[in-house]
Formats: structure tokens, sequence, C-alpha cells
């Protein structure tokens, strides 16, 4: 199978890549990390002039018709620069319910703004006591007319506290566990009965705890089947594990770049410290665990489209397992060797390895979905 980037791929990872080099040093990240907003504005507007925002979507709906290769390339070159803007909520996670989820009226008033970086969008599931199961919902949503009325709380939303519109998880039926019974609807942080708290993550990225007290949804800001969005919502989430996987080889090879210039640098005993076979042999070690992550992310764009659910999640399961462990990997080895100056805020590494930590949690970390792919019997499926 060839794996070699289309002549359009390629142009498409070099202009980007020339992009950030000229807009995202660490410096200028640490710059937009303690303003207000958290991430910069400025680029945001190049990645739509750049036509990144309209990458995924079709080209009958005005997008640029893009597959999930193009997607990674840009996963990868926005975590090897530790890109802070909300790229993947917006146009990966939210663009992923509008495009597989929304009627062609709501793919018509909303892919538009999305591809000219007018809208900013997050996802809303994660509650007190759901932990990794995208199923367990309680926050409600009673049938109001045409509508809908959503009363509940969601924790850790990503980039939930710039967001324009949130995606939002809701039970119509069913326990609190059930996969049946559980809507998706997109509502406007504006809205009456509203309320966010807004925090930073661990990584630096913006975030918000979201209360929804007796919100009115129209029916128009309801996505697919109020009963039966599940599928959807697990796709979509596939999709961004595809995402995160490429964007954590990016984490991952810049770590192993800033760590093996580290090691040519530092003097110790008159001599650098990468002349001491020890140290020459962790970083093989970090080489191995980045081209293991690396076959990963390109088998997760490849199953990212997937229409068999249960293949789909056997493959994803497989993907975050092996990102987690490589990318603790990767960061635990480049931290030690870098010594005590690896901890410190002005050295870049010890943010990418922050980063990685919250690849691992999102959507689930290594052991989880290592369980998980045991229960569905492993990868491949041999009965």
């Amino acid at each position: 199978m060839d794996f070699s980037l289309t002549e359009e791929q390629s142009i498409l990872k070099d202009t980007l890549g020339r992009l950030l080099g000229d807009h995202c040093s660490f410096e200028a990240r640490r710059a937009h990390l303690e303003s207000a907003q958290g991430w910069s504005q400025p680029m945001w507007a190049r990645y739509a002039g750049l036509g990144l925002m309209a990458l995924p979507f079709p080209e009958a709906t005005g997008g640029d018709g893009g597959s999930s290769v193009e997607t990674m390339i840009v996963m990868e070159a926005l975590g090897e620069k530790l890109a802070l803007e909300p790229y993947l909520t917006t146009v990966v996670l939210g663009g992923g319910f509008v495009r597989l989820g929304g009627d062609s009226r709501q793919r018509e008033e909303l892919i538009p703004a999305i591809s000219e970086g007018l809208l900013k969008i997050a996802f809303a599931h994660t509650e007190r006591h759901s932990r990794y199961d995208l199923s367990h919902v309680e926050t409600s949503a009673q049938r109001d007319g045409d509508g809908y009325v959503l009363s509940g709380a969601k924790g850790i939303v990503i980039h939930g506290d710039s967001a324009d519109k949130i995606f939002v998880t809701a039970r119509t039926s069913g326990n609190p566990r059930s996969r049946e019974g559980i809507g998706l609807f997109l509502v406007d942080v504006n809205a009456e009965g509203v309320s966010r708290r807004s925090y930073r993550l661990h990584d630096g990225l913006g975030a918000a705890d979201l209360t929804l007290d007796k919100v009115k949804v129209p029916a128009s800001a309801v996505f697919g089947d109020p009963g039966s969005a599940m599928p959807i919502i697990q796709h979509v989430v596939d999709i961004g594990i595809a995402a995160l996987a490429a964007e954590s080889v990016g984490v991952m090879s810049a770590m192993q770049a800033l760590t093996l210039d580290y090691l040519k640098t530092r003097q110790q005993f008159g001599m650098p410290i990468g002349s001491f076979q020890a140290l020459q042999h962790k970083a093989v070690d970090m080489y191995v665990a980045i081209e293991q992550a690396r076959s990963m992310a390109l088998y997760a764009a490849m199953m990212a489209e997937e229409a068999d659910e249960k293949e789909r999640a056997r493959a994803m399961h497989a993907v975050k397992a092996e990102i987690g462990r490589s990318g603790r990997l990767v960061g635990e080895t480049a931290i030690q060797l870098h010594g005590g100056v690896g901890m410190t805020m002005e050295f870049a590494i010890g943010h990418y390895f922050k980063r990685m930590t919250m690849i691992d949690v999102m959507f689930g970390d290594s052991d989880h979905h290592l369980r998980s792919l045991g229960k569905l019997g492993g990868l491949l499926d041999v009965a």
C-alpha cells in the first residue's frame, strides 16, 4: 500500500509548515497563553484564509472536499507547534457533527460560518459521574412543542470558554447509562439559562463548566434523531481520536527534536552528553515509539470514516492505547534527558509533555481503551 502524500497534500503540508514556522514560535505561544482569550485571533484568521476551516467539508457544501488524511496533516502540524486555537473542537468535532448529523438547512447555515472562521464550536459531553462513558448522560431534554428544554451540567468543555455555540448531549428517554434515548443539541452560549465557569487546563488550553437551567432550544438545533444520536456522536468522537493521534505525532516529534538538540549541546565531563551510549539508547527508544505512533495515526486516518461501527471501534481503541503508551514513553524520556530544566516553564519540553498528557486522557486514557479493546476480543476478529 502506498502511504506517500499526493502533490496537493504535500503542498498543504509545506504551506502550513511555513505559516506556523513564521508565526508560532514558543515565545509567541507563551504570550497568547497569558492573554485573556488564551489563543491567537490573527492565527485563526490565517487558518481560515489558508482554507483549513473548509478542509473536511464536501465541495458541494462549500468546503474543500478534504479527507481524514488532510486532517491528519493539519493536526500533526498543529501539534508540532503546540497551537492553541480551537481547530479540533470547531472544525474536527463541531464540523463533524454538522457534516454527519446536520440536515441540508443546518449544513447550509453552519458550514460557511465555520469555513470562514466566524463560528467557534465546543462539544459538551462529560458529566460528574460519566468518566469516559459517552452514553452516561444525565442532562435531560424535555419535549417543548417543536423544540426541547435542556437541564443539567457538563464539565471540562474544552474551548467552551470561547465558543459561540456548543454541541450538548442530553437524554430524551431511558436510564442514565442507556445508549438509546440520547439526543444532540446545538446550544447558543448566550441563550437564557446558559452559564459558564471558565478556567485553564493542565496544558494551558481554555475550558469551561457548563450549566443548563431550563434552556430552550428550537427544533432547528436538534441534530439527527433526538432519541438515537449515539451512532453520530460515537463516529465524530472516533474522528476526533484520529485527529488527536495525528496531533500526538507532531507533539512527540517536537519533543524528540528538542531532546536531540539538547543532547548535542549540553556538556558534561567536557563532552556533549549525547556522546554517552546510554543516552543514545534512550533517544533510539524515543524514535521507535514515535514511529509506532505514526503508524497508528495513519491507521486511524484510514479507519476514521469506516462505516462498520464495531470495526472502527476496534481500530480507535487500539490507536488510543498505543498513542498513550508511546506518548508517555517519549515524554518521560525527554524530561529525564533534559534533567531539572525540563520541568521549568522557560523550557518548551515541559509544555509539550503537558499537552501529551492531556491528549492521553481526552476521550479515554490508554488503560481505558486497552480494556475496551479486550472486551471486543482484540484488534482482529479471529472468530
